[in-house]
Parts: structure tokens; C-alpha cells; sequence
């Protein structure tokens, strides 16, 4: 379908959306890359219409692969904005959190310089201090909006103002890779591993990705995801949608699923993996829960 809105929205993989949402909302996605260590091709964390095998991905990572991550392409950012541009389109970015990745920064860089090439035009940004689905629910909702008629100021407006109440609640399988990406320490990596703790962890209002309590066992760890759900989500929570992204752990992923509808009522729940670019630092295993909050934490 041709969405009826006045302007264009653009986001990044990081927002681990479904093809079938980037295509049902017209989004323009940049595609964060990365590499395998002792392996000099780059690959794109999206590339539009084609349906990557993930679990391949995450089965590479598994049997001790490496990876590294790096921003957009600004070339193609740059390509994309000034197409967009010329044919007289105006441009909300919400992009990956400043607090994990510098992807923002650059892609505001980009955007001020083209602002003053295009005085006519609107080009608006957001650092969404979001990330995964946390990134991709903030997307979604600015969707909504502009499907219901609101102007890119409006619905720029509402996703400032609403997204440090997008609560991310993440839990991993296996501390080494926290430890990789520089997240914990080897010492509390390794004994937590023996002692089978998880970490419960979630976004900050800073956009950075903090441990907050610790737990023994995976079933333990999904449990506190919906406990926090229970806690600070936005009454009623029934009539959310509620994202869940996971780390090639489908399974854990529909238990979660069926206990935050029994617990909750929840209808509109949305499952997809955690991209390559993010699961190259939370790996295997790792499940999040997305959902609007009083507050983050």
C-alpha cells in the first residue's frame, strides 16, 4: 500500500523491525555492517527484500566465530537523503542510540550540512536512546501517528517526549560474549558462567546498555523480564503491542510470549531476531522485552 503521509521516515537495523513492517510503512532502513575476525568482506545487517538466515549467523557465533560491527555506509545515507530531498520529501530520522554506537552522530553530521543545501526542506533526528526493539516499538508508534494524519513535528515532538518510556528489558545465555563486547569483566563473566547466573539488564535513560540484578538459571531470568513488565508498564498494559527480539531462541521466545498473555492479556505481541550488529555483542541466547513504561527502569 502507498502510505498517505506528508513525509519520510528513516531508521537503521538496529531496529530489528520485520520486512513485512518496514514494507507495510514505507521505512527506509540504513544498514549497520560488520565483519568476521580474519575475514575482510562486509556485510550489511539489512539489505532490503532479501531474508538473511540468522541462525546461521548466531550457529557461527556458537562454534566461537568472532564478529565486529561498524556504522552505515554515509555515502548511501547520504545517496538515500538527498533522493529523498529532491523529490521534494521532507525526512525524520530516529536513529540507533548515541549511548551504544556512534551512528547517530554521524548521520546528525550529514543532516545539518544538507539542511542548509535544502533551506526548503524538513530534516528532523532523533536519537531514540533505544536500541532493538526497543528502537523498533519507538518506529512503530511514530508510524501510527503519521498513518493518523500527524505532521513530522508532531510526531517528532511525541517521540522525544515519549522515549525515554520505552522500556527495553534484555537477559543473556552466556556471559562471554558481555565479556567480549566489553560489557562485564572476564572475572564476572567466567564465574558466572560456573554458578549459571544470568544478568537482567536494561537501556538507561542515557541510552546505554546497564546490568541491574542478577539471577540464577534462564527460566529465573526470563521471569524478572516480565516482573519489570508488571511493574512499570503503562496501564493498560492488555492493550499494548509489546515487541520481543531474540538471539536465535525461538523457543524461549514463544514461552515468553505465552506467559505475557496469560499474565497480562496482551494481544499484540511482535517476535523477530536481535540483528547481527547487536547480537555480535549480546550472542546466543539473548531474549528482550520491549514495552512502553512509566520509566525505563
Amino acid at each position: 500500500m502507498t502510505m498517505n503521509r506528508s513525509f519520510e521516515i528513516v531508521t537503521d537495523s538496529c531496529c530489528n523491525l520485520t520486512e513485512e513492517t518496514i514494507d507495510r510503512y514505507e521505512l527506509h532502513v540504513l544498514p549497520l555492517t560488520f565483519m568476521a575476525d580474519g575475514d575482510d568482506t562486509v556485510y550489511r545487517s539489512y539489505l532490503k527484500g532479501e531474508k538473511t538466515d540468522l541462525s546461521q549467523f548466531y550457529a557461527m557465533m556458537r562454534e566461537g566465530k568472532v564478529f565486529r560491527t561498524s556504522l552505515p555506509n554515509l555515502a548511501d545515507t547520504e545517496t538515500l537523503f538527498r533522493s529523498l530531498l529532491d523529490q521534494g520529501r521532507d525526512i525524520l530520522y530516529l536513529g540507533f542510540s548515541s549511548g551504544l554506537s556512534g551512528t547517530y552522530e554521524a548521520t546528525e553530521l550529514l543532516a545539518k550540512q544538507l539542511r542548509e543545501e535544502y533551506p526548503q526542506r524538513k530534516l528532523l533526528t532523533v536519537d531514540t536512546l533505544a536500541a532493538s526493539g526497543g528502537q523498533g516499538l519507538l518506529v512503530w508508534h511514530a508510524c501510527q501517528r503519521a498513518e493518523q494524519g500527524e505532521g513530522i513535528e508532531e510526531v517528532r515532538d511525541w517521540t522525544e517526549a515519549n522515549k525515554l518510556h520505552l522500556a527495553h528489558w534484555f537477559t543473556v545465555d552466556d556471559l562471554m560474549f558481555l565479556w567480549r563486547g566489553g560489557r562485564v569483566s572476564k572475572t564476572s563473566a567466567w564465574a558466572g558462567t560456573l554458578l549459571n547466573i544470568k544478568p537482567v539488564m536494561h537501556v538507561d535513560d542515557d541510552g546505554h546498555l546497564v546490568p541491574l540484578e542478577k539471577v540464577r538459571g534462564r527460566k529465573k531470568s526470563l521471569s524478572a523480564l516480565l516482573d519489570h513488565m508488571e511493574r512499570t508498564g503503562t496501564a493498560p498494559i492488555a492493550e499494548q503491542t509489546v515487541f520481543i527480539t531474540h538471539g536465535d531462541c525461538i523457543d524461549d521466545a514463544k514461552w515468553l510470549e505465552k506467559k505475557i498473555r496469560e499474565r497480562f492479556g496482551v494481544e499484540d505481541i511482535r517476535i523477530n531476531y536481535v540483528d547481527p550488529v547487536i547480537g555480535a555483542h549480546s550472542g546466543p541466547g539473548t531474549m528482550a522485552l520491549f514495552f512502553l513504561a512509566s520509566n525505563r527502569d
